[in-house]
């Protein structure tokens, strides 16, 4: 029987934010990431859409004892979909892999109603800086669409749930990587 694995793409990547085991550093092909808005949240997130072009990085990680249930409620928004053939990874044994997404009937573009939250952009961010470099976050950049999307300034007043705090260079790097693609952050109110 294949060991039960994730791939994680945007929050899951920062190591900070949840302790399954065994992560490692992997990519999915035919796949991007979307800033999206969906009924059942109030905010805009990160959602993998297809696209036969695109790979993105991310990281696998192992779920104990086929136990989905702990991911699944953290993911709630999402659908489980089976990736394990679109995904490169270092693992030498036998593994299934899911990624979770969201239906695209399901998601709608972000608003200055359900805006991107930039506590959430900075623990995104943060992930990637650590586990890739400042050149697998500018990927992070590069392959997710919807940066003209509304964010939402809540650094000092975090409404994100699994909020980290950043370095002043990992602060200046979302920061300055915000501004290279003309941004529009709204203050919180």
């Amino acid at each position: 029987m294949a060991d039960p694995y994730f791939f994680g793409y945007g929050s899951l990547v920062n190591l900070a934010t949840h302790d399954f085991p065994n992560p490692r550093p992997a990519r999915l092909k035919g796949w991007r990431r979307a800033w999206r808005h969906t009924d059942l949240r109030p905010v805009a997130f990160l959602t993998a859409i297809p696209d036969a072009e695109s790979e993105i990085e991310g990281m696998i990680a192992h779920v104990p004892r086929n136990d989905w249930n702990a991911l699944d409620e953290r993911e709630w928004a999402y659908d489980r979909v089976s990736a394990t053939q679109s995904i490169t990874h270092p693992l030498t044994h036998e593994v299934e892999i899911a990624v979770y997404a969201v239906p695209n009937h399901r998601h709608s573009e972000p608003s200055e109603m359900h805006p991107l939250l930039l506590s959430y952009i900075d623990v995104v961010v943060q992930g990637y800086l650590r586990a890739f470099g400042p050149e697998g976050a500018d990927r992070f950049f590069a392959t997710t669409d919807g940066w003209d999307a509304p964010i939402l300034n809540d650094r000092h007043e975090p409404r994100y749930q699994r909020h980290q705090k950043l370095t002043d260079l990992e602060s200046n790097f979302v920061d300055t990587r915000l501004q290279s693609v003309s941004a529009k952050l709204i203050q919180s109110t």
